[in-house]
């Protein structure tokens, strides 16, 4: 495909992302309507069906280009303050990050049966590998730098890791009308678990911190970009 060519189907892209992005924000999950998207962003039903198949695709493209955009502000949190790269520090920014914006918050606090179409979507699959890939070399990166405690299987860690992450992300809906009540204090429970859960005890030196970055980036960025790929296909390329 050409240059030009692509370049035009990601601007088409982004205009119906940001039509579905702002429906979204007034409707939620539950509401929001590929013909409604068509009509805010001046185009016909089709046009929306040439780049995604379905009502959930599109919801998962959306939901794909936030999370892109999330990953790479965590990646220039951590290229500013190596530290951001032990597990607690970054599980924190990532959760305040994911619930501080309100795409990603209005998806993961949608209706059940909309949350079930959503994870169960064919098109995640090549995100769900990429995701298992990155824990791992980013864990991995962690090990070898003497960030996590050394008496725990990695394989275990990451079983462990991501139970606790869904329980304070679903949490997140359950313990307030306003989920952005105690959001912080939350994040700290949150980041204090994990520390004492899978870091050593002394905090590591800022050298061992700096060490893990190159590799942790890079796990990180290949996952931002099978986001972008997820939100935009071809055009991604």
């Amino acid at each position: 495909m050409a240059k030009t060519q692509r370049a035009d189907l990601r601007q088409r892209a982004d205009a119906l992302l940001d039509a579905a992005a702002a429906l979204l924000a007034e409707v939620g999950p539950p509401g929001l309507r590929i013909d409604q998207v068509a009509g805010r962003a001046g185009v016909g039903k089709g046009t929306v069906y040439l780049h995604w198949n379905s009502r959930e695709h599109l919801l998962l493209a959306v939901g794909a280009r936030e999370a892109a955009a999330m990953y790479r502000t965590v990646i220039a949190a951590i290229c500013v303050d190596p530290a951001e790269v032990v597990l607690h520090r970054y599980l924190r920014r990532l959760y305040l990050e994911a619930m501080g914006r309100p795409i990603l918050r209005s998806i993961f606090i949608t209706d059940e049966a909309d949350l079930t179409a959503f994870m169960n979507h064919p098109a995640r699959a090549g995100l769900a590998e990429t995701k298992l890939i990155a824990a791992d070399d980013y864990l991995a990166a962690l090990r070898d730098h003497r960030l996590l405690r050394h008496d725990l299987d990695l394989a275990d860690i990451d079983q462990a890791v991501q139970a606790i992450a869904y329980g304070f992300f679903a949490a997140t809906t359950l313990l307030s009308d306003d989920p952005d009540a105690g959001l912080e204090r939350r994040a700290d429970l949150f980041a204090e678990v994990l520390r004492r859960s899978f870091e050593p005890a002394r905090t590591p030196a800022p050298a061992r911190c700096a060490s893990a970055v190159p590799r942790a980036v890079e796990a990180f960025e290949r996952l931002a970009a099978q986001f972008d790929r997820l939100a935009y296909g071809t055009a991604a390329d």
